[in-house]
């Protein structure tokens, strides 16, 4: 058996709305998705926080990942994550108690320290500039303290919550987070979907520091990884300027629903580059270039858990994606 079909494979949702389409019609398309990665054997599908972002619906991630754990009967559903700093520690453990008690065993609360938003949007959610700074491990003793059991004399609990021990996942796209994941022991995932550079240190600084726990005895590492699987090689380039078009104009300023594919993308070699940093894990190609480049890229980092983010414009397009993961992993 090879590495790759030992590995589990997982769905990273950025719940993407579509030009010309609406956030309900991205809702259903969340579902199909998470119906179908069920049927083919994925892990967890994995919802993002993000805020005034034209072409993401996931804000309410939790209200969300209710909606597709509700509609699932496996899959494991969880955040990718909730950004720790935007809320009281207490309110997300009330509503991952919540997920938890409704959906016994299936939830996942992975955390992010970054706004996930623009400075605008940080004032609006009342976070402060510096939040996540020096206090992350403050507000996540204190999130953990409200999901553990319960002690004497404690007097705020998380009612649902207290005492359900959802699993905490750290997030990151740098070596802050790894070490952190490393001392307490916790599962870590890397976000090489739009930031693959500290991939490899990151690992090797979780790895290397990595101290048993309660909840993990030995490092347990999921790395998130753009792929655009189509037909043929010619077709995924094709579909894939949905995905560089996004940070086109994420660079640009303008950040924008989904767009249709092009022949031709209009930018400069500077824009260009920039976008190839953004997207330099992606697996882009048919299904035995994508089968290559999955055990090429599983060798090299040795994760455990592969989390897939395929962003295509049509949905019918990004769910034959997910099949040829899955069918190239077997």
């Amino acid at each position: 058996m090879s590495q790759l079909a030992s590995t589990a494979l997982s769905v990273l949702d950025l719940a993407p709305i579509r030009q010309g389409g609406s956030a309900a019609d991205t809702f259903r398309d969340s579902v199909s998705l998470a119906q179908l990665t069920e049927r083919l054997g994925y892990t967890r599908y994995w919802l993002a926080e993000h805020h005034n972002i034209a072409g993401i619906a996931s804000a309410a991630t939790a209200v969300l990942i209710g909606h597709i754990a509700g509609q699932t009967t496996t899959l494991r559903v969880g955040s990718g994550g909730i950004m720790l700093p935007n809320h009281p520690p207490l309110v997300i453990a009330e509503q991952f108690g919540t997920l938890e008690t409704l959906y016994p065993g299936r939830i996942d609360l992975g955390l992010g320290r970054a706004p996930g938003s623009d400075g605008a949007t940080m004032q609006a959610m009342r976070r402060n500039a510096h939040a996540g700074v020096d206090d992350f491990p403050q507000l996540l003793n204190e999130l953990r303290s409200y999901l553990a059991d319960e002690t004497p004399h404690q007097r705020v609990k998380a009612v649902p919550g207290q005492g359900t021990h959802v699993p905490i996942w750290l997030l990151g796209s740098s070596g802050y987070s790894a070490q952190l994941a490393a001392k307490l022991g916790l599962p870590f995932a890397f976000a090489a979907q739009f930031a693959p550079g500290y991939l490899f240190e990151a690992l090797r600084l979780y790895r290397d520091n990595f101290r048993p726990s309660e909840h993990l005895d030995k490092p347990y590492a999921m790395v998130g990884l753009p792929v655009m699987a189509a037909e043929s090689d010619a077709m995924a380039h094709y579909l894939a300027t949905t995905a560089q078009q996004k940070f086109l104009n994420l660079i640009r300023g303008k950040p924008t629903q989904s767009q249709p594919p092009v022949e031709q993308l209009d930018w400069s070699p500077v824009e260009q580059a920039q976008v190839s940093q953004f997207l330099g894990a992606a697996i882009i190609g048919g299904p035995d270039t994508v089968k290559a480049g999955l055990e090429e890229f599983q060798a090299q980092t040795g994760a455990d858990e592969l989390m897939i983010n395929s962003d295509f414009y049509n949905h019918a397009d990004r769910l034959r994606s997910y099949e040829i993961v899955a069918e190239a992993a077997r």
